[in-house]
């Protein structure tokens, strides 16, 4: 993990401030920006979530789901958390936090849309920074390449359903439209566009030419992801400026999700007996989340000043110190875990 990565939390504090002081100085510039649009589609923003989302698909190999077989237990725990039981709990706390215990402090239609925000997040389980979580952990690599790949497959059917169900759910409308442009756009896309960049690397060089690939677009890829916060809190500066406890209130049910999601994967393949550098890469890819989707998704369906997207950055916000905090735990509870 590079030195950028480790305090990628401190740059994303530091663009949220530029982000609202642009906003409040500058506001024709975002205005500018948020009329850059196409079938629902911010222009700006689509491009800078492509940088994102296009070199960790090309880590993706399809040619590993031939293990597929291998150490089933780590793979019913991580399907069966991040599809079966992260996105209801998400949602359930999303009711629970901003419908009931935040109630006096959030307005109906502004808990809406939070409640939206997390049900995205929720849906969508990590897909390239748990290769980082697992490599600090030591976990299995070739087993936690497994687990990514076959997430993203189900990822491409499951993710707009899903989403659709808890919206409908919680009464929010769902843009169906929207949602599953969306999901073409920002995973269906890239993938395609990974897979055949990796293709084409593996012929000439191996996984060496895919490695050095990847790492020279890696800045372009945090660059994406910083400027993207930079133009959500641009637009959503007054909002915050008015209500500085807002980010704390959006933080804590994200917190309790992800510490919870973790003790339930992390306990269940400690009582399940499975070794323990297959148990922290299928107890942390359900806890960490794929909030580039979730972010794009969020900006398509509600809108770039919106609540929903409010909360998919304040996800990425919270996931790198909360996530280094588990890797820490899992790194002192190795011992009592198979080998």
């Amino acid at each position: 993990m590079s030195l950028f990565e480790r305090y990628l939390t401190l740059w994303v504090a530091l663009c949220i401030f530029v982000g609202i002081g642009l906003g409040r100085v500058a506001p024709d510039i975002f205005r500018a920006l948020a009329e850059l649009e196409y079938a629902s589609v911010n222009i700006p923003v689509a491009v800078l979530i492509w940088a994102m989302v296009y070199p960790m698909m090309i880590s993706v190999d399809f040619g590993s789901l031939r293990d597929i077989g291998q150490r089933p237990k780590g793979l019913v725990i991580t399907l069966t958390m991040n599809w079966l039981i992260a996105p209801f709990t998400m949602a359930g706390l999303g009711v629970l936090f901003f419908q009931y215990i935040f109630a006096g402090l959030i307005s109906p239609e502004d808990a809406s849309q939070y409640i939206a925000g997390m049900i995205l997040l929720g849906a969508a389980p990590c897909t390239a920074m748990v290769f980082v979580w697992s490599q600090l952990t030591k976990g299995d690599p070739n087993y936690t390449l497994v687990q990514v790949s076959i997430n993203d497959v189900i990822l491409i059917f499951a993710y707009a359903p899903l989403v659709g169900l808890l919206l409908g759910v919680t009464s929010i409308q769902v843009p169906w439209q929207t949602l599953i442009l969306s999901v073409l756009l920002y995973v269906v896309l890239p993938l395609l566009a990974g897979v055949i960049t990796r293709s084409r690397l593996m012929a000439r060089g191996g996984e060496a030419a895919v490695n050095a690939f990847t790492a020279s677009l890696k800045p372009t890829s945090m660059a994406g992801l910083l400027l993207t916060v930079v133009m959500l809190f641009g637009f959503q500066g007054q909002v915050i400026f008015d209500s500085p406890l807002l980010i704390l209130l959006l933080a804590i049910p994200l917190i309790v999700q992800a510490y919870g999601i973790f003790a339930l994967s992390y306990g269940w393949a400690w009582i399940w007996n499975v070794p323990h550098k297959v148990a922290c890469p299928c107890a942390l890819i359900g806890t960490s989340n794929f909030f580039e989707l979730a972010v794009a998704v969020a900006i398509g369906m509600f809108g770039l000043n919106s609540g929903a997207a409010l909360v998919t950055v304040v996800g990425v916000l919270v996931e790198v110190p909360v996530m280094l905090s588990l890797v820490a735990f899992a790194n002192r509870t190795r011992g009592s875990f198979l080998r």
